[in-house]
């Protein structure tokens, strides 16, 4: 099973991000879940949703602890919530931003993972680029299907399409395409500097 918790705040489409995760792994044949857990319910307060992906029926329902990726949709929320409890050294970690981890004061946690696994997008700038609205949530989608090899991009139109019908799920979707060339990118400008 792979896991994957969602941070970000109210209205930046944090619940619709894993619920289009859960709509991608079934448009794949998979089994997953999608759910929510929220503190206060009110615009910019921060919000966590779960998503569980797997080849066989999925049992359990309870909030995930130990995520195999992590998804950060606000990068303020960096020094003001628990958002990197309960990651192995072999986490995905994939923060909408466009400063690096020593930027974000991340350095000396970076170098207790993989390097290969911890990314940063510009999620809201490709928002606003390609919807005209500050919304990183399929955005990152996109990334998050190129840094961790879980679902396609296809898949992740599909979901897109389905929960955005028309030229909104058209734009949602070139923007996901975008931050998945951004992140392909980034890995192999990685993959070069060690083998440099």
């Amino acid at each position: 099973m792979f896991q994957v918790r969602i941070h970000g705040r109210g209205g930046q489409g944090v619940v619709a991000a894993a619920e289009i995760l859960s709509m991608a792994a079934f448009a794949e044949g998979r089994h997953a879940q999608a759910f929510p857990s929220f503190g206060s319910e009110r615009m910019g307060a921060p919000v966590v949703s779960f998503c569980r992906i797997d080849d066989r029926p999925i049992r359990t329902h309870e909030p995930v602890m130990e995520p195999d990726a992590l998804v950060i949709q606000d990068v303020t929320l960096i020094h003001q919530v628990e958002l990197f409890a309960g990651l192995s050294a072999d986490a995905y970690v994939l923060i909408n931003t466009s400063r690096s981890f020593d930027e974000l004061g991340l350095g000396e946690f970076a170098r207790r993972f993989h390097r290969d696994r911890l990314l940063t997008c510009p999620a809201t700038e490709l928002a606003l680029e390609h919807l005209g609205r500050p919304l990183p949530n399929a955005v990152l989608l996109g990334g998050f299907a190129a840094l961790t090899g879980q679902i396609t991009l296809d898949a992740i139109g599909t979901a897109v399409r389905e929960r955005f019908p028309g030229a909104v799920g058209d734009r949602n979707m070139a923007a996901a395409a975008a931050a998945f060339r951004f992140v392909t990118l980034e890995e192999e400008e990685m993959v070069h500097a060690s083998t440099d």
